[in-house]
């Protein structure tokens, strides 16, 4: 019979690379655990690893039991820990994942009315799921992820809270900052800086340039939002950022932002939950103090 045991010391074994370091982890000696798996194949009817020297790799069956240990696993741990938050009138720590580089800045506007009002609630920000969002909800790595664009998935819920404007970033003296927006042919000249992020995935491709066959003369790529502009200040290139977070950095750094075409170009931020987590107090309140930031307000109506 399959045990949760058995799931537990795969993944272990997976993680540390040998039984060794697995047992020095699972606080059991190596013969103990070697022991173990010896008596988990025998149970199970198959081999799980193929041992050559003192290497292990996993079997085909192997491989599916680590599959399954990955999936399975983070949710028996969420659930024991809400368990414990229950039982101790607690209620724990609120994971947030972002799937948007320039939303951290939006997101720190949320986060600390929101930590004001609910003292007995920890916030994580996890950065590292850029575009794999999705998967680090369903694994319960995440309770919220915040992401401007929203892949439905059954058992997954997307609230929009945020509405804003993808605009170009230039530099003051650019000869486009003038303008009240830039045709796609005008980029055909410039050299594009953008997020590590796949071209298909990128607003200003997708929805502005490849519609209409151009690009830019260069994509340039730069990991962080102050480089970035302080590359597209000093004259490097240009840029496609929100709008809110251009006139965040306008007064410390000399850009400028101007529509991406007549009518501009409309994004929300959403934030993702599990349906099975909605109705839990405290992700509502979240959701619901998202909808009423600041920057809700603040926004120039696009041109109709």
């Amino acid at each position: 019979m399959l045990e949760r045991t058995h799931l537990t010391i795969i993944r272990e074994v997976d993680r540390q690379g040998s039984l060794t370091a697995a047992a020095n982890v699972l606080c059991l000696t190596q013969s103990a655990l070697s022991h173990t798996v010896k008596k988990m194949e025998q149970q199970l009817g198959t081999a799980v690893w193929d041992r050559e020297g003192r290497t292990l790799r996993l079997t085909q069956a192997g491989q599916y039991l680590l599959a399954l240990a990955n999936r399975v696993l983070p949710q028996m741990e969420h659930a024991e820990e809400r368990m414990k938050q229950y039982a101790e009138g607690q209620r724990g720590t609120l994971r947030i994942g972002m799937e948007c580089h320039p939303c951290y800045q939006w997101l720190l506007k949320v986060v600390s009315p929101y930590l004001a009002r609910w003292p007995d609630v920890d916030v994580d920000v996890k950065q590292k799921f850029q575009f794999g969002g999705i998967g680090a909800l369903f694994g319960y790595d995440i309770d919220i992820l915040v992401t401007p664009d929203p892949l439905r998935k059954p058992g997954l819920r997307f609230e929009p809270v945020f509405d804003y404007e993808q605009v170009l970033v230039v530099g003051r003296g650019h000869r486009l900052a003038q303008l009240p927006f830039v045709p796609p042919e005008e980029l055909a000249d410039e050299v594009l800086i953008t997020y590590p992020v796949e071209i298909d995935r990128l607003d200003i491709y997708n929805q502005f340039l490849m519609p209409v066959n151009v690009m830019p003369k260069r994509h340039k790529i730069i990991e962080t939002t102050d480089i970035m502009l302080q590359m597209v200040a000093s004259g490097r290139g240009v840029a496609a950022l929100p709008r809110w977070l251009v006139e965040e950095y306008a007064g410390k750094v000399a850009i400028s932002p101007v529509r991406l075409g007549k009518r501009g170009i409309a994004k929300q931020i959403f934030l993702g939950v599990r349906e099975t987590d909605a109705a839990i107090d405290y992700l509502k309140a979240f959701v619901e103090l998202a909808r009423q930031s600041d920057w809700n307000t603040t926004q120039e109506p696009l041109g109709q």
